[in-house]
């Protein structure tokens, strides 16, 4: 069957089962690779994109229910917040082998695009679905309050 996706910006017609999880879809018949598969179980957060604004894990979304919704993927994330999120990332040294980072950097995003002060308490719960094999997870909090105060400074 043919659904149609509008991904990045850009309207799309794959023909696929519509059982097919949202990140095959997106990485083979798309070739947007930077959404990355790690378990396949919605449990570590490796292959979170945008769906409608909300953070999703794009291994448990069906092509079918994709179909029609705005999709992000971290190949176009922009605007201010993945700019901050993006410097802090860099300033913090928050990425080491960077398997992690797509899906990081995705519900970072989200989280300041929905609270743009968010309390340690915040950034964890947001934050919760994403594993991290190498551990920077105090960095990527520091990054992400660095974030907020970065947005914030430059909203006064």
């Amino acid at each position: 069957m043919i659904y149609t996706l509008h991904v990045n910006g850009e309207w799309h017609r794959v023909d696929d089962d519509g059982q097919t999880p949202l990140l095959w879809v997106l990485r083979d018949a798309l070739r947007l690779t930077g959404t990355k598969y790690g378990c396949g179980k919605a449990q570590c957060g490796a292959c979170t994109v945008h769906l409608d604004g909300r953070p999703v894990r794009s291994c448990s979304v069906a092509l079918a229910d994709a179909a029609g919704a705005q999709i992000g993927t971290i190949e176009a994330v922009g605007g201010a917040e993945a700019d901050a999120v993006t410097e802090a990332w860099v300033a913090r040294g928050v990425p080491q082998c960077g398997f992690c980072q797509s899906g990081q950097v995705m519900s970072a995003v989200a989280l300041l695009r929905s609270n743009p002060a968010p309390t340690d308490q915040d950034i964890d719960l947001a934050m919760s679905g994403n594993l991290c094999r190498c551990a920077t997870y105090p960095r990527i909090r520091a990054g992400i309050h660095d974030a907020a105060a970065a947005l914030g400074a430059s909203r006064s």
